[in-house]
């Protein structure tokens, strides 16, 4: 009887021969960067260390990149009906490691997910980070903020 390295009772390189390869190019981190930072007033933090991007929108968090993951990912702020529609629909899409699982996605950015659905997410949660912000400061920034189209499940 052959065994696998998975249960522990032989050897496997770890290779799926019956994984299918992404249907999609994987996005890669310096996209998400690039975008997060065309955000009006979007600065980038390394709170944690280098390794992992912080991207705060007023002192807010919005975006979590973690470029040196492998794959790399990114923890986005999103509508928790969404949520649960993108982890439903996506298995590279999971409840945010260490953060608020009902309103926090973490996407791996493995090419799975098409990439302008990828960058629909990183709009979408700097929309939902600023639509909790104080009223003077919302309305700056939806005054530059370029129109984003709501995400719905």
């Amino acid at each position: 009887m052959a065994t696998s390295a998975r249960d522990g009772h032989g050897d496997d390189d770890g290779a799926d021969a019956s994984a299918a390869p992404a249907p999609y190019p994987p996005v890669e981190p310096d996209a998400i960067a690039e975008l997060a930072l065309e955000l009006p007033e979007t600065t980038e933090e390394n709170p944690f260390g280098p390794g992992v991007d912080v991207y705060k929108v007023a002192g807010k968090v919005f975006a979590i990149l973690s470029p040196d993951a492998d794959p790399p990912s990114v923890s986005l702020k999103c509508d928790p009906a969404l949520s649960l529609h993108l982890r439903d629909h996506y298995a590279a899409v999971t409840p945010g490691y260490h953060l608020n699982k009902k309103h926090w996605n973490t996407v791996a950015l493995d090419g799975s997910i098409p990439p302008d659905e990828i960058d629909d997410l990183v709009a979408h949660s700097y929309s939902r980070v600023v639509a909790g912000l104080p009223k003077a400061t919302r309305d700056r920034l939806t005054l530059l903020t370029p129109a984003v189209t709501p995400l719905v499940p």
